[in-house]
C-alpha cells in the first residue's frame, strides 16, 4: 500500500465506512430496519481503531508535502477518537427503534464527524487544522438538530452554527494574521519564522484569534455559551460524543499550536489560558449548581472540566502535555459512560431529563445505578477513579511550573462540583416513590452492556493502573515537544489583573 495513504488510513477507512453507509441505507425496503447500517459502522470504527493503535508506535512520518504527520502524538488521539466514536455507536444502536427516521444519516454523520477529529490532530497545516475543524463542526451541527420534530433541536442547532460560524472566522483570520507575520501556515515552520519576523504584534493578534477559535471549540469560558443549549437539544448518545471527541482533537491542535508553533511567545499566551483555565471552572461549576436538567448540568461540568484541561497547558513541560493527554482520556471514559446511562433511561427521545427523574434509578436498576454512581464518583475525583488521577497529574503539572495560585482554584472549584454531582447521585439511591416518570425500565440491549462495560473499565483501569495511558501520554507528548519550551519559573505566578 502507498506509503502516503497508510499515514491516513484510520481517515480513510472512515470516510469509507459513512461514504458505504449512505449508499447501502437507500437500497434497504422502508419496511426494514436500518440498524444494520449500524453495525456497519461499528465495523468501520473498529478497523480504524486497530490501525490508529499499530501508528502509536510506528516511525513518526509525514505525507502529503508535510500536510500531516503521524506520530505518537497523533496516534494517541486516534485511538481515543476511534474509542469515543466505537462505544457511542453501540450507545446509539441501544437508543434507537427500527421506526427512528434517518437512522442511515445518524451514523453517518457520526463516523464523518471522527474524520474531520483525526484530521486535526495529525494536521502540520493550520489550513488542514481548518478543514478538519469544519467537517466536524458541520457534522455536529446537523446532530445537535437531528430531532427536528423537537422545537429545540433546530433552534439549538442554529445558535450553535452561527456561534461556530463566528468562531471559525477568528480561526481563518488569526491563521491570515499568523501567515502575514511568518510568511508560512505550516506549523513547525511558523516557530522558525517567528524570531526572524519584523511584525511580532500581527503573531501576537493571530494567536489570540486562534485562541478564541479553539476555545470555543472546547467550550471554555468566555466562549462557552452555546454548550448548554446544545447539549439539552441533542440526542443523549450524540451527546456523549460531541462532548469528548471533537474537544479532544481541539486540544491536540491547541498543544501544537502552543508546544510547537508558539513556544517562544509564552508570556503572551501563558496569561490568556490562565485566566480562560480560571473563568471555565468558576463559572462552570458555578452555573451548575443551579441546574435541575441533567443535560444542561452536565453541560456546565464540561465547561469546568475543560478549564481543569487547561490548567496543563500552564506548565510549559513535557509533563504537562502528558497530564492534558491523560485528563482527556479519563474525562472522555467518565463522560461517554454516564451519557450512556441517561441515553438509556431518558430514551432517544429524553423523556426523563430533570434530576428528580432519576430518583430511585438504583432500585429499579441496581446496574444502571450502579454505574451512574461510579461515574459520578469519578467525575468528583474520588480516589481509584480515573478522575482523581486526571486532576492529581493535572493540578501536579501546574504546581510543579509555579502555577500555584491556579492549582488552588482548581482545587476550590473541585470542591464546589461535589454539591451537584452528590445531588443527582443521592436522587439516584433515593427510595422510588410511586408517582416518579421512571416507573419501569427498558429492557438492557447487548450494545448498551458493551458500551457500559468498555466505559466502567476504562474509567476503573485509568484509577487503579493508569501507568499504560500515562506512558503513551508521556511518549506522545516528548514527540510533540520537539524543542525544549523556555523556563517558566520567572513569570510562574500569572496574576489575573497583570
Amino acid at each position: 500500500m502507498n506509503d502516503q495513504l497508510l499515514r491516513i488510513l484510520p481517515e480513510t477507512i472512515l470516510t469509507i465506512t459513512g461514504v458505504l453507509i449512505m449508499l447501502v441505507e437507500p437500497m434497504i425496503p422502508k419496511s426494514a430496519s436500518r440498524k444494520s447500517m449500524g453495525w456497519l459502522a461499528i465495523l468501520g470504527t473498529l478497523i480504524a481503531l486497530f490501525v490508529s493503535l499499530s501508528q502509536v508506535s510506528a516511525p513518526a512520518g509525514t505525507a502529503y508535502y508535510g500536510l500531516v504527520q503521524t506520530d505518537a502524538f497523533s496516534g494517541f488521539f486516534h485511538v481515543l477518537i476511534a474509542s469515543i466514536v466505537l462505544v457511542t455507536l453501540l450507545v446509539t444502536l441501544d437508543a434507537v427503534t427500527d421506526t427512528t427516521e434517518n437512522l442511515g444519516e445518524l451514523f453517518a454523520l457520526t463516523v464523518f464527524g471522527a474524520v474531520g477529529s483525526m484530521l486535526m490532530t495529525s494536521a502540520q497545516e493550520l489550513l488542514l487544522v481548518f478543514i478538519g475543524l469544519e467537517i466536524s463542526s458541520i457534522s455536529s451541527y446537523i446532530l445537535v438538530g437531528f430531532r427536528k420534530h423537537t422545537a429545540k433541536g433546530p433552534e439549538s442547532a442554529l445558535k450553535y452554527f452561527l456561534l461556530g460560524s463566528f468562531a471559525t472566522a477568528f480561526f481563518l483570520y488569526g491563521t491570515a494574521l499568523v501567515f502575514g507575520a511568518t510568511g508560512t501556515t505550516q506549523i513547525v515552520a511558523i516557530a522558525h519564522h517567528l524570531g526572524a519576523s519584523t511584525t511580532p504584534m500581527l503573531a501576537t493578534l493571530g494567536l489570540g484569534m486562534l485562541l478564541i477559535g479553539l476555545g470555543f471549540k472546547v467550550s471554555a469560558a468566555p466562549f462557552q455559551v452555546w454548550t448548554p443549549d446544545a447539549y439539552e437539544a441533542a440526542p443523549s448518545p450524540i451527546v456523549g460524543m460531541i462532548s469528548t471527541a471533537p474537544k479532544a482533537a481541539a486540544f491536540a491542535v491547541l498543544l501544537r499550536i502552543l508546544y510547537v508553533a508558539f513556544p517562544t511567545m509564552h508570556a503572551n499566551w501563558v496569561p490568556l489560558i490562565w485566566i480562560m483555565a480560571a473563568l471555565s471552572m468558576t463559572l462552570g461549576n458555578l452555573a451548575a449548581l443551579r441546574q435541575q436538567n441533567v443535560k444542561r448540568m452536565l453541560a456546565y461540568s464540561a465547561i469546568a472540566n475543560a478549564g481543569y484541561l487547561l490548567v496543563a497547558f500552564t506548565s510549559l513541560s513535557a509533563d504537562g502535555i502528558a497530564a492534558a493527554s491523560f485528563y482527556s482520556v479519563t474525562y472522555a471514559a467518565m463522560n461517554v459512560g454516564i451519557f450512556a446511562i441517561i441515553s438509556h433511561v431518558g430514551g432517544y427521545e429524553d423523556r426523563l431529563t430533570l434530576i428528580s427523574d432519576y430518583r430511585g434509578l438504583g432500585y429499579r436498576s441496581p446496574l444502571l445505578g450502579g454505574a451512574m454512581a461510579f461515574f459520578l464518583i469519578s467525575l468528583i475525583g474520588i480516589p481509584f477513579t480515573g478522575g482523581f488521577f486526571g486532576k492529581f497529574y493535572v493540578f501536579s503539572a501546574a504546581i510543579h511550573s509555579g502555577m500555584v495560585w491556579l492549582a488552588i482554584i482548581g482545587l476550590l472549584n473541585s470542591g464546589v462540583a461535589v454539591f451537584y454531582y452528590l445531588r443527582l447521585l443521592a436522587a439516584v439511591y433515593a427510595k422510588p416513590q410511586e408517582n416518579t416518570p421512571m416507573q419501569s425500565m427498558p429492557r438492557v440491549q447487548y450494545s448498551l452492556l458493551a458500551a457500559i462495560f468498555l466505559t466502567v473499565l476504562a474509567t476503573l483501569g485509568l484509577g487503579i493502573f493508569p501507568g499504560s495511558v500515562l506512558g503513551a501520554a508521556r511518549a506522545a507528548a516528548l514527540t510533540l515537544q520537539l524543542e525544549p519550551v523556555p523556563s517558566v519559573a520567572t513569570t510562574a505566578q500569572v496574576p489575573v489583573t497583570q
